[in-house]
């Protein structure tokens, strides 16, 4: 049974998320606190070997055993019962009971330690991934204004049907998918698409559920129920992404059972088969059995990898990464194609001027004063780019910029009234209605708008007199981290919602392999998954809410850190800083974590081999056996912290 598995039986049904959240911090904390309690017992003991009475000290190993075995012992039993399927949990008591059964208390109760311990940080991770849906939930509207004969009312979404009409007032979030109908507005499609920049929206456009009407309120006419909407397929696809097993983790659940299997009846055959077959005593029989039932217990194999992977963790969070799992860390330096997110990822996600031309016959300084002022008075991501680079003519103009009678035509721009001049903000057509090819900027516009930029043209008098041109400008770091993958040997693709004159700018300044432009999230999840199919091993990099499922079926998902709560949330690793550069270096150290990991794994199994033919040869007794056995985990433990250099 799967650790999801195990942890989803103990959360029961319940009538409330916060109920559930509840059950969640009680299993991951309490579980947390048994194990370091249980080893702060272990510790204590040991200390105060010489200075307590014998009975004592047996019932400090008791109770450092009850409390730290208490919740893997019931773990063991109950799965055995339920999948009639022996665990590694089951083997882990018996060997620290055997352990106590023949006086070596403390070896034992170490056993138990490092075993709950493991369980515990994997009952913390698993809790910390699960957030996602519950974050993606409160962004769904629950009720919707709906239209019935000319009359509003307030229903449940759930309650909605294909054609029925509903209102969306200006700042409301969208309800369900479906066409406009009557009226227009500017759409923060960001939590679909993932673009930063508003999309204009007017009659028989599609709209999405989960998305904000910015500006303008708008009639929608229905076009799929509640349960299909593609914001609700998103929410669907992590949880499908999540529930589906990697190959790995088919076989190490089909191996424990074996591994499990094979000791015991190795135990039960050393009890007895000697005594009748080689002459032995029957307390020699039973005392090699123990023996047996210690040094074949899987604590240093767990030795082997849980160092090296918390160094790994650690060394990598000093840089900048933050892994979420040690499997995450073990799969990094696996995969040999990234796939990556535009906005907010290669991107900075938020629009700059890039190009600035001014008619020559008009006063360069007025024109960014007026545009500053009447673009202070919106919320637009354009307007907000334009208002930052006219802060400084702002700041040094000695004429009164009051903006007066300020107004905003819905998808066209806004209209301002300064010292009695009319200044128009926004489209071409909107900014100048003469009908007219030749204007001072020549084809600036169309070659701008071929580099993937937006034009925001300024009006006075029925005349263009400035174009903006805006874009959201590349990291610095990413074409270097793109250069860097390519050198060893990954491929690289982009995957966005933007336009394809967008994506193919950005592609050739980054320098990556290829690009798909105008990708909806369940295109990306396809796009993934036949990456997958062609490489084998695939990373996702994103920071919104589009880019989740992506993420969450991607070998390895990778969160840029100042992404939305439902990316980090779903997301394998993040990027705490936000730079791409360095992915590189925690391939390296995931590289290094692997090479760490496979010496100790082929270590310990030779040194457990070597025991079990001693002990079989009568070679060693208890002592020595334990000494080589744990001797051989503080070896591993050593080789695995050398990554904290």
């Amino acid at each position: 049974m799967t650790t999801e598995t195990k942890v989803s039986n103990k959360l029961h049904v319940t009538n409330s998320k916060e109920e559930n959240v509840f059950l969640q911090k009680i299993l991951t904390h309490g579980e947390l606190i048994a194990a370091l309690l249980s080893g702060g017992i272990i510790l204590t003991t040991w200390a105060l070997t010489d200075l307590i009475p014998y009975a004592a000290w047996v019932v400090l190993h008791i109770i450092a055993f009850i409390i730290g075995g208490y919740a893997q012992a019931k773990e063991g039993i109950i799965d055995t019962i339920e999948e009639k399927e022996l665990n590694v949990e089951l083997l882990m008591i018996i060997a620290a009971i055997g352990s106590a059964a023949i006086g070596y208390w403390t070896e034992g109760a170490i056993l138990i330690f490092i075993f709950a311990l493991a369980g515990a940080l994997e009952t913390y991770t698993l809790n910390k991934s699960n957030k996602e849906i519950s974050s993606l939930m409160e962004l769904q509207p629950e009720e919707a204004r709906m239209i019935e004969n000319g009359v509003e009312k307030m229903i449940p979404v759930s309650q909605l049907r294909i054609n029925d009409y509903i209102y969306v007032r200006a700042g409301e979030r969208i309800p369900a998918d479906g066409k406009i109908t009557n009226g227009s507005t500017s759409v923060d499609e960001s939590p679909i698409t993932g673009e930063s920049i508003p999309v204009t929206k007017e009659i028989n456009s599609d709209v999405f559920a989960g998305t904000v009407a910015l500006n303008g309120s708008i009639t929608i006419q229905l076009t799929k129920e509640a349960h299909e909407t593609t914001f609700q397929k998103i929410i669907e696809m992590i949880q499908s992404a999540k529930e589906e097993k990697s190959p790995a983790q088919l076989f190490i659940e089909k191996f424990e059972g074996t591994y499990v299997r094979t000791v015991l009846i190795s135990v039960a055959i050393l009890m007895f088969l000697p005594y009748f077959l080689f002459g032995w005593s029957l307390t020699e029989s039973i005392y090699r059995a123990m023996i047996l039932l210690v040094v074949a217990s899987p604590c240093a194999l767990v030795a082997s990898i849980m160092p090296a992977t918390l160094s790994a963790i650690s060394k990598s969070a000093k840089n900048g990464v933050l892994f979420k799992g040690g499997v995450h860390a073990e799969s990094l330096s696996q995969m040999k194609a990234i796939a990556f997110d535009k906005t907010g990822t290669l991107t900075n996600g938020t629009p700059e001027v890039t190009d600035v031309y001014v008619h020559p016959d008009y006063n360069e300084a007025e024109i960014h004063e007026a545009v500053g002022a009447i673009e202070n008075e919106s919320s637009h991501p354009l307007a907000v780019a334009i208002k930052s680079y006219s802060l400084d003519f702002l700041e040094k103009s000695q004429f009164d910029v009051t903006v007066k009678e300020m107004k905003t035509v819905s998808g066209k721009g806004v209209i301002g009234f300064i010292r009695d001049k009319q200044w128009f903000v926004g489209k071409e057509n909107f900014a100048s209605h003469k009908n007219t090819t030749e204007h001072f900027y020549g084809t600036k516009a169309s070659e701008l708008a071929k580099e993937g930029k937006t034009i925001v043209y300024v009006g006075l008098n029925d005349q263009i007199v400035a174009i903006y041109a805006l874009k959201d400008t590349v990291r610095k770091e990413a074409k270097e981290a793109i250069a860097a993958l390519k050198k060893r040997g990954i491929y690289t693709i982009m995957l966005t919602g933007d336009n394809e004159l967008t994506a193919k700018a950005v592609a050739k300044e980054t320098g990556i392999n290829d690009f798909v432009a105008e990708c909806l999230p369940d295109e990306k999840v396809v796009y993934i998954k036949n990456l997958i199919k062609e490489h084998e091993k695939v990373a996702m990099i994103g920071d919104g809410i589009n880019d989740a499922p992506a993420l969450a079926i991607a070998d390895v998902g990778i969160a840029m850190g100042e992404g939305t709560d439902v990316a980090l949330e779903t997301a394998d690793v993040v990027l705490m800083k936000n730079d791409l550069s360095k992915i590189t270096e925690a391939i390296k150290t995931s590289s290094k974590m692997n090479r760490i990991v496979k010496q100790n794994v082929f270590f310990s199994l030779a040194v457990i081999g070597v025991l079990i033919v001693s002990n079989f040869f009568q070679a060693i007794d208890l002592p020595l056996g334990v000494i080589g056995h744990e001797g051989s985990t503080i070896l591993v433990i050593l080789n695995g912290l050398r990554l904290l250099k």
